[in-house]
């Protein structure tokens, strides 16, 4: 008897596993806030220069007094970052209807009290749309701007030590604890975040928010797969995916009536509270206590299981010797010694590590890239918001459909290459052209979700089962890599603003030709050993090939749980 069918006798799909699923997803729900709370937390404000206090400018309109005390940029818009050293109050003398009117004023100089400086008394800030965010709490423009980025990176910097130290921690301690920790530290460092009194600490809270969104989601993903026969992992993955795809829709409709960046960081951080309460009532995955030598507890789990899904009789007749017995392979493969060194071992496993590592890399590095940046096009960021997270609904239904069709290896390679001709391709489009502009970012967006849709299914089946974990985890850790260095290339759009977008175009296209070194996998069996992995590269036939139905099991990669959070 396999372990799958001591899950059938107690009830596989009964309604333990749907409670549990579904309990496990909500948190799900609040994980895009986390991802992309800082379009709304940082969106920076329209300003200028704060006027200087000893200049006899109360009595003037507020126009007015803007003309007088700083210049134009080329746009024709006060300057963001430079003011006169004192009022140009010749104006008033020579044109004071004109100035009064708003219009046009020459900053030629020449006269007095045009020399300019910076804003040496702090700036103001037009809060009409937001009535804070941390770029106007801390002043984060001008010479400091480039702070807005870091705190992104720092917090995807979390989200990679996360990775590193809940994904080891997890198999020691178990996914229920690991899950239980991770919820309560997003809750308590997102509520210190929103109560930060400084730019330092705030980051450091947002580190330990990234760290435990990684917790959530390698914890939540085993302990929902642990749970469920094979047959439903397919549904179930798509489902809790489109959960954080409805998370995005959830976080623009949140910011859009919390405009205040504490109160929004705080009312994302609160629901973990309540996450962390009911997931006391979690059962620790039976696999992984059979695997820790904690047999009797995985039975008495079994039988609780059994109990809830109404067949406690079926579950009275599990013993111990029969879940060992059941388990038998599994601990057997446990017991191998395989490492992450092995991924670079034999020359087939190396090309295929190096390409999907360009493809990881490259997908989340322009994901992020394009979704952390909204107010660029110029239109309603909660209305951009909407948009992005509504298209990845039907890519992820093409991208599926395609896989199964044409194979993985067109569908991963063309959803890149679009996603970078896209991108591209709106460097040549005119600012002023908003609605093409957007269109276009919106196309890009959906052909990356798709990619990282495709990512998961198709690694899962180049690796080898002995070391398949290994390899989704470096190539994660790829993935997350390439979105701490997506915020600061958009630095370079101080020098050159088209560099960032050639940057984010670019590199989808080239990882896209990585792909074509990678073999078909579209109807071939899982390959359980290195070996496997040789021969199907030198177009031998595998020898440990899968029976059909076991060939399901290659979906369990195509977790949609874990594919933005990454």
């Amino acid at each position: 008897m396999a372990f799958a069918d001591l899950l059938e006798q107690v009830g596989s799909t009964g309604r333990f596993q749907v409670l549990h699923v579904t309990l496990l997803c909500l948190p799900i729900l609040m994980m895009a806030s986390h991802n992309l709370l800082q379009n709304f937390v940082a969106a920076v404000p329209p300003h200028h220069c704060r006027a200087p206090k000893n200049s006899s400018l109360s009595h003037l309109e507020p126009q007015v007094a803007l003309l007088l005390t700083v210049p134009l940029d080329p746009q024709g818009r006060p300057s963001k970052c430079q003011r006169y050293s004192s009022p140009r109050w010749h104006l008033l003398a020579e044109n004071d209807t004109s100035a009064e009117a708003g219009g046009a004023v020459p900053s030629t100089p020449g006269y007095a009290g045009t020399e300019l400086q910076g804003c040496v008394e702090g700036w103001e800030y037009n809060l009409t749309e937001m009535t804070s965010t941390i770029i106007s709490e801390w002043d984060l423009v001008c010479d400091l701007r480039s702070f807005k980025q870091m705190g992104q990176t720092i917090y995807m910097g979390g989200v990679l030590v996360g990775a590193l130290f809940f994904g080891g921690l997890s198999d020691k301690f178990g996914r229920r604890f690991l899950l239980l920790v991770s919820n309560l530290l997003m809750a308590v460092s997102g509520t210190c975040a929103a109560f930060s009194p400084s730019f330092s600490l705030f980051c450091l809270f947002r580190f330990g928010c990234g760290m435990a969104l990684s917790g959530l989601v390698l914890n939540s993903f085993s302990l929902i797969v642990e749970w469920i026969p094979t047959r439903v992992r397919t549904v179930v993955g798509t489902g809790s995916g489109y959960c954080y795809t409805t998370g995005q829709l959830i976080l623009a409709a949140v910011a859009y009536f919390i405009r205040d960046w504490r109160w929004l960081t705080l009312t994302v951080s609160l629901p973990f509270y309540v996450s962390f309460l009911y997931a006391w009532w979690f059962k620790e995955s039976a696999r992984w206590l059979v695997l820790n030598g904690k047999s009797d507890h995985a039975v008495q789990n079994l039988r609780s299981v059994a109990r809830i899904n109404g067949r406690r009789a079926e579950g009275d007749k599990i013993n111990i010797e029969m879940l060992q017995e059941s388990m038998k392979k599994e601990v057997s493969c446990s017991q191998g010694t395989y490492s992450a060194l092995d991924l670079m071992r034999t020359p087939i496993m190396r090309t295929t590590t190096v390409c999907l590592s360009a493809v990881w890399f490259s997908t989340s590095f322009a994901y992020y890239g394009l979704s952390m940046d909204l107010q660029k096009f110029g239109v309603s960021i909660y209305l951009i918001q909407v948009i992005f997270g509504a298209v990845d609904i039907p890519a992820k239904v093409v991208v599926t459909v395609a896989m199964s069709m044409i194979g993985r290896r067109p569908s991963q390679c063309g959803s890149l290459i679009l996603a970078g001709i896209t991108i591209l391709t709106n460097l040549l489009v005119p600012y002023d052209m908003q609605t093409l502009r957007t269109s276009l970012a919106v196309i890009g967006k959906g052909c990356l979700a798709a990619s990282f849709n495709c990512c998961y299914l198709y690694s899962g089946e180049l690796y080898p089962t002995v070391i398949r974990q290994n390899g989704m985890g470096w190539v994660s850790m790829m993935a997350r890599l390439g979105a701490m260095v997506a915020p600061m290339v958009l630095l370079l759009g101080e020098t050159q603003v088209w560099l960032p977008g050639l940057i984010y175009g670019g590199i989808p296209i080239l990882a896209g030709g990585f792909t074509l070194f990678l073999p078909e996998t579209l109807a071939t069996p899982l390959p359980d050993t290195i070996q496997d992995v040789e021969e199907r590269g030198k177009g031998k036939k595998s020898s440990s090939a899968l029976p059909k139905k076991e060939e399901l099991v290659l979906k369990d990669a195509n977790n949609s749980l874990l594919k933005e959070a990454v």
